[in-house]
Order: C-alpha cells, then sequence, then structure tokens
C-alpha cells in the first residue's frame, strides 16, 4: 500500500505529493524541517520536536500557517493513516512558490509537508561493534553566516562532510566549528566519557540543540552522572574514555575509532551501552 503524505493538511497517496518546481524550498533551500520518531505508534517527544521546527521557522522569517497545537496533530495524524508504529517523520515546512529570484516577499503560501515511514540509519553492527569517524576538512556553518541551530532545507554543509567520511569508509564524519573546536557530526551531536564524567560540545559551538541529545543528558542527571559542556577538542576525542553520537534517527550510537585512534578499549564502553538501554526505556515508557 502507498505511503500517505499530508499536503498542507490533506493526505495524498505519496505517488501524488507533490510541490511546485518554482517553490523556494526546491530553488533556494528556503524553509525548514524536523525528523522525529514514532515509537508503539506515539511521537517521542512531539512538543518539543514542534516547538524547535517554529523556532526555525521563526529565525529566518518564515510565518508558518497554522498553529503549533494543529501541527502536532497532523503530525499524529499522519503517523496513525501510515499504521506506523516504530518509525521515523519527516516535517518540511517551505517558503512557497515564487519567482527565479531571491526575493522571500514575492512567494505566497508555504507548503506543510509531513512525511512518516520507516527507517534504519545504522545496520546493527554499528550498535553492538562501535562505528568509526573521521575529521573532516569541511567545517560547520559559521554562526554568523547561518546558524547550525537551525534546522534549514540547505543542508549542503552537512553533505559535503559526509561525502568526504564515506570516501574514506566511515559513514559519519566529525566536524569542527570555526575556531577548530569539535562541534558535531554531519547529522548527529557527539559525547564524550572522561574519568567518569558525560562531556558534550555547548551550543555556542555551533551544534543543533538535539532533542535526542537533551534526553540524554537528562537521563545521564538522572542516573547522578556529572555532565560537563565545555568547548571540546580533537585531543579530548582522542583520549577519552569512551565516545557516542545521538540522533532522532540514530538514537544513541558507539563510536569506537576516530582518524585512526582507538576510542578507549575500542568497543562500546559501559556508561554508553548505559545510556543506551536507559534511552530505549524511556521511548518505550
Amino acid at each position: 500500500m502507498s505511503r500517505q503524505v499530508s499536503i498542507n493538511g490533506k493526505l495524498v497517496p505519496q505517488e501524488q505529493a507533490t510541490v511546485s518546481v518554482f517553490d523556494h524550498g526546491l530553488l533556494y533551500g528556503d524553509g525548514v524541517f524536523e525528523g522525529l520518531r514514532s515509537y508503539g505508534g506515539k511521537v517521542f517527544r512531539l512538543e518539543e520536536h514542534v516547538k524547535r521546527l517554529y523556532e526555525s521557522a521563526q529565525a529566518i522569517r518564515l510565518e508558518i500557517p497554522i498553529s503549533q497545537s494543529d501541527m502536532a496533530k497532523q503530525i499524529s495524524e499522519t503517523v496513525a493513516a501510515n499504521k506506523i508504529t516504530d518509525g521515523y517523520v519527516r516535517a518540511v515546512i517551505t517558503r512557497g512558490v515564487g519567482t527565479l529570484g531571491l526575493d522571500p516577499n514575492k512567494c505566497s503560501n508555504p507548503q506543510i509537508i509531513i512525511i512518516a515511514d520507516t527507517i534504519t540509519m545504522y545496520p546493527q553492527e554499528y550498535y553492538d561493534n562501535g562505528l568509526e569517524l573521521i575529521t573532516s576538512s569541511v567545517i560547520r556553518n559559521h554562526p554568523a553566516a547561518l546558524s547550525p541551530r537551525i534546522k534549514s532545507l540547505n543542508y549542503l554543509n552537512n553533505i559535503l562532510a559526509k561525502i568526504e567520511g564515506l570516501k574514506a569508509g566511515c559513514v559519519e564524519a566529525l566536524m569542527l566549528n570555526h575556531k577548530g573546536e569539535v562541534a558535531e557530526c554531519t547529522g548527529d551531536n557527539l559525547f564524550l566519557v572522561k574519568n567518569g564524567r558525560l562531556l558534550t560540545p555547548p551550543l555556542d559551538a555551533g551544534i543543533l540543540e538535539g532533542v535526542t541529545r537533551n534526553a540524554v543528558i537528562e537521563l545521564a542527571e538522572d542516573a547522578g552522572i556529572e555532565v560537563v559542556t565545555n568547548a571540546i577538542t580533537k585531543h579530548d576525542v582522542y583520549i577519552a574514555n569512551e565516545c557516542f553520537l545521538t540522533g532522532t534517527a540514530a538514537e544513541v550510537v558507539p563510536v569506537v575509532k576516530v582518524d585512526d585512534r582507538v576510542i578507549g578499549t575500542g568497543k562500546p564502553g559501559p556508561m554508553t551501552l548505559d545510556l543506551h538501554k536507559r534511552f530505549h526505556e524511556l521511548v518505550r515508557s
């Protein structure tokens, strides 16, 4: 059966889910999006994701024509219509149809697109054995150019780093910021474990404030683990006892090697495994 996609509140078969070639989301990447996960038919932290979506839109002066509560309702209805229990949701807002010029004032009718489907971010072997990263030569967007806290439709910065990682045989790549500090990966936030403490880059390092990142921080603090959000260097990564990534699609995935340096024992560490377990208990609760 064909997936049902929500276009401006109307469910249509995926084959009929289209936007105009004059939409500025296509022409210029002018729009925002959110990725969400569904567990047991319920969207995880739906309100937090919707709030972030609207904040991204506000940051680029894009007015979403429905309320946050209506957006949450449409997302849930799309999940239900596709009979998705454990799956992934993509909510996309484009600037709408405009001219071939950049002027967003000449665009009309922002498009609201919601897709619900299944997803497998990484093979199970990476969760069991950990994955390897390289540090990309592509730095994260400068916050004064385009804030990485905006989930815009222009992901070319991330894609270029992803290509570099894939060419090196890695499914993810570490990205530094304009100061040479560790920011995040192409699609995931980064955590380190050192001497019993959990370390992660701060928001002003030029990272997305991940919903899964925030959930893992809460779980760690509830477990009595000290969480430190300070600037992190590549050296800190190389000498860490453990390393893992978090993201809506990836969830919690261990890292065992970075730039050919073995992290810790070269196997997923105890804190990583514990937080992975706690996270799955949380999303199923």
